[in-house]
């Protein structure tokens, strides 16, 4: 049964983000010192994960953005500009007034911070569950942190050292907090990953539309691949492989997968109903459009797409390269009702982790690589190779939101693509432009925060 994602039930948790004068205004990453909290029960404290995930699902956030930002700056696909979405960013014309997913991210993290500093003993419930939800909030601002430090933090503009400011306190002394570094940020998201799944029950994990224990693994291996922490991720990638709880979907259920919920491979994905989704501001109608002319269609593939595929993969069925442009059609597939979930953590990305760990630890790689092509209908790999395994996590992950870091992390250069498909500039790594500005309203609000570099 598919369950409902819920609003935030009490407003005064909210972050205070609204300004009016210049004697107004209030720092985006602030907590209202004057909110009076309202957390009694344990069932309160679920009340509030459930709105956190309903935060995450708006298109501001995984609902839309992150993903197809990152897809539109990668050598995946480019924006047609057919509703005149995302053809800046395709092209890296972005500027300081560009807020991406800032506020909503710290939006998150104030709301998580309210689960974690509740005092369990002194709330009415199961206190077991109580650290259960207090583990799952951590989670989610481990993800926020990393999402924040990924797209702002200096670790791919050659120059400087600076993440994104670490915040785990909603009611806080610093309401103008300057920027942490990157191995500070990194450091508090493991911190945070650690201490999560010690904290979690399994027994309380029901439903793969709200954070569970074994996300903090898997979250923890993406960390740990993206940022080169080899020993981490084998042992974090292990920990979910060993809990015997998640498979990969075998090729016969692949294309049909995407549009059920769920699945022997979701891990956690973002829910979607008839009366609780993105609509027209959603995933499906960025990647297509209906034969009746419906949905925006900016996001298509680049054609040399198509050649990373044999004509046996059952990948190449999410494809239509009937019109004009290649066009995503079998992820996030419902263009109607815009009940298509999206899977943020999938099993198939930590065989990839663990293969691609294993590698660089001297381990058997290759076994896990061909995991993925054997349940694909494609042939498997005679070598396991850093080439070989970016090739495998491009065909897997494809819209998925993953390129991007993939091709930063491994030093590539980029193309800024125009409406027409043609690279108007080759962006070489490292670059200022790997790395989003800080919004003007926090650069205005926030006497402490500092600039990155090229805004």
């Amino acid at each position: 049964m598919k369950n409902y994602k819920y609003k935030i039930l009490i407003m005064a948790f909210m972050v205070a983000t609204s300004s009016c004068t210049t004697e107004d205004l209030e720092p985006t990453l602030a907590q209202s010192k004057s909110v009076e909290q309202s957390v009694t029960k344990v069932d309160n404290l679920n009340s509030i994960l459930k709105g956190i995930h309903s935060l995450m699902s708006g298109s501001g956030y995984y609902g839309r953005d992150v993903i197809v930002y990152n897809e539109v700056r990668s050598d995946n696909t480019f924006s047609i500009g057919n509703s005149g979405r995302f053809t800046t960013e395709s092209q890296f014309l972005y500027n300081e007034n560009s807020g991406f997913i800032w506020d909503n991210a710290y939006e998150v993290i104030a709301n998580t911070n309210i689960i974690i500093s509740a005092d369990l003993e002194n709330l009415e419930g199961d206190t077991d569950y109580g650290r259960h939800i207090q583990g799952q909030a951590m989670t989610i601002r481990a993800l926020a942190h990393f999402d924040l430090l990924r797209e702002y933090g200096q670790q791919h503009t050659g120059s400087g050292n600076l993440g994104v400011p670490v915040i785990t306190e909603y009611k806080g002394e610093d309401l103008f907090p300057s920027r942490n570094t990157i191995d500070e940020v990194k450091l508090a998201i493991y911190n945070d990953l650690e201490t999560a799944f010690g904290m979690m029950d399994s027994q309380y994990d029901n439903t793969n539309v709200i954070v569970s224990k074994y996300v903090a693994k898997a979250l923890e291996a993406r960390v740990a691949v993206y940022f080169g922490d080899w020993p981490r991720a084998v042992t974090a990638s292990e920990a979910v492989i060993n809990s015997d709880m998640y498979s990969i979907i075998p090729a016969s259920s692949y294309v049909s997968s995407w549009a059920a919920d769920g699945g022997p491979n979701v891990m956690f994905e973002i829910a979607a109903t008839q009366t609780d989704n993105a609509g027209i501001n959603g995933l499906a109608y960025m990647y297509q459009v209906n034969d009746d002319g419906s949905g925006y269609g900016d996001v298509v593939a680049r054609p040399e797409v198509l050649n990373i595929y044999e004509d046996s993969d059952v990948r190449l069925n999410i494809l239509d390269a009937e019109g004009e442009f290649i066009r995503n059609v079998g992820k996030y597939p419902d263009n109607v009702n815009f009940t298509s979930n999206i899977p943020l953590f999938r099993y198939e990305e930590v065989i990839l982790n663990y293969a691609e760990a294993l590698l660089e630890t001297g381990g058997d790689a290759l076994t896990q690589l061909n995991k993925i092509p054997a349940n694909r209908g494609a042939s498997l790999y005679s070598a396991a190779t850093k080439e070989n395994i970016l090739l495998e996590r491009r065909r897997e992950l494809i819209f998925e939101g993953f390129r991007f870091d993939d091709m930063l992390r491994t030093g590539m250069a980029m193309e800024a693509i125009g409406t027409t498909g043609i690279v108007v500039e080759v962006i070489n790594y490292p670059s200022h432009l790997f790395a989003w500005p800080i919004p003007l309203s926090e650069m205005n609000a926030n006497s402490n925060m500092v600039q990155n570099d090229g805004y």
